[in-house]
């Protein structure tokens, strides 16, 4: 299989089963429409394309033989059999703790319910983050390296919780051989020098939430009270990513059908120094007023298109940022089984609520049937567990043909299960997204190349 596309005046095709990534001349470009099965149907492209002489057509098709020959073009799947027989041990290696189910914020796109999950507001008791911290540390088994993320609502609502958690885990850590590596995501509202010097010290990574413009951001994201927050966050956001040297973080922004313009919103952050920043597109019940539909693709891939020209041109001048979802690995790239299987929500990472019960991540927080279990008793509902692990793009019909399956892994359980009520039946117009980021994501390696 492969897919080939012509953006920003250069020809890619791309080999799905080797992974290999070409950038082909006019000529060529236009013979490979007619090698079938690894042969050269010459007539019938001359006849389509009489500009191009005999000579010309077979020089082309020469260079894509080699091609062929050396297994970087219309190569074998080899990976439907692995997946079929892979049969992976796996540990429980990442936590994401739900600090605090509260928030100070009313974000009008909030998945989580405004911070509640749709149940009552809590607080996680270091009681609980502890008896999570043990849970993680019996099932990671063999397992030395541990992702910890305090999630919420807001986890600074709770910050004292986090410092003795955190504490707690880098102790035990040493008791046990395990490396515990913490992330923190916040809106920032009651960061002070305080709380930033603590997270510069113990988070490896830290997630820092704004949308962008002003105009955008307090529009969406707004306070209890109603209020603005851009002004309240933005001078303490600039100062952490200058303390953490521009790297080991994210500004992390939404956008939703109120700023399809979203590349105004990335280089709003990128002009405010910022090198590390991704905005997402929201993914909310198809009936809500700031859901993405289908007829918003064209204006968004334009957006994304617009946005790859500008961030190569800025890395061309020294300048560049990096956009989370255009960083792609086009010469190695995540390993055979996260290629098949993604995430490894529900057998490899989990989320736990300040009950301490567990869910297989943060977005399946409060829907029931997908309660694995809890802290105390310590045990996993392994059929529910394996149903997440034994799902990858071959088990997914609709992944199958998909020429981006390795590039997306099969898609966000979460999303698909919102979306259309299956895990495995993906969120459609997420994969054109993410298909179109993928293009422009190649498209600026051949720019810099």
């Amino acid at each position: 299989m492969i897919h080939k596309y012509s953006l920003f005046g250069a020809n890619i095709v791309i080999d799905v089963n080797s992974g290999a990534i070409h950038v082909l001349d006019d000529t060529a470009y236009k013979v490979l429409d007619f090698v079938k099965d690894r042969n050269l149907l010459l007539e019938d492209c001359l006849s389509a394309h009489p500009e191009l002489s005999r000579e010309e057509v077979l020089e082309a098709f020469s260079e894509i033989k080699n091609l062929i020959d050396e297994n970087l073009l219309f190569t074998n799947d080899y990976m439907e059999k692995i997946a079929q027989n892979y049969d992976k041990d796996s540990v429980i290696k990442a936590l994401c703790l739900h600090i605090c189910h509260d928030c100070n914020l009313r974000c009008k796109y909030c998945f989580a319910n405004t911070g509640d999950f749709k149940g009552e507001r809590s607080m996680m008791s270091f009681e609980v983050g502890k008896e999570a911290i043990d849970f993680v540390i019996s099932e990671s088994r063999h397992r030395k390296n541990i992702e910890i993320d305090y999630f919420g609502g807001e986890p600074l609502m709770n910050f004292e919780v986090v410092k003795k958690i955190t504490e707690y885990a880098i102790e035990e850590g040493k008791k046990h051989n395990k490396n515990f590596r913490f992330t923190l995501t916040t809106n920032g509202l009651l960061l002070n020098e305080e709380k930033i010097k603590y997270i510069n010290e113990y988070m490896s990574n830290v997630v820092l939430s704004i949308d962008g413009r002003p105009e955008v951001n307090d529009f969406m994201r707004p306070t209890v009270s109603g209020g603005g927050t851009y002004d309240l966050i933005v001078e303490k956001f600039k100062e952490i990513a200058a303390l953490r040297n521009q790297d080991n973080y994210y500004v992390r922004g939404t956008f939703t059908r109120n700023n399809l313009d979203f590349y105004e919103d990335v280089i709003h952050l990128a002009n405010l120094g910022f090198e590390q920043i991704s905005v997402e597109p929201v993914v909310l019940d198809r009936e809500n007023r700031f859901a993405i539909k289908e007829e918003d693709l064209p204006k968004i891939f334009e957006n994304y298109e617009k946005l790859a020209l500008e961030i190569a041109r800025r890395k061309k001048e020294g300048k560049g940022f990096n956009f989370f979802h255009f960083m792609l690995d086009t010469d190695g790239g995540p390993c055979v089984y996260k290629r098949l299987s993604g995430c490894g929500a529900g057998h490899e990472y989990v989320a736990i609520t300040p009950k301490g019960e567990i869910y297989p991540c943060h977005q399946f927080v409060g829907i029931e049937e997908f309660k694995l279990g809890d802290v105390f008793s310590k045990k996993i509902n392994k059929e529910l567990g394996d149903k997440f692990r034994k799902s990858n793009v071959y088990t997914k019909e609709e992944c199958k043909s998909c020429w981006a399956k390795f590039y997306c892994s099969g898609g966000c359980f979460a999303n698909a299960y919102n979306q259309n009520g299956d895990m495995d039946k993906p969120y459609k117009i997420g994969c054109e997204m993410q298909k179109k980021r993928v293009e422009c994501a190649i498209a600026i390696a051949a720019m810099l190349a």
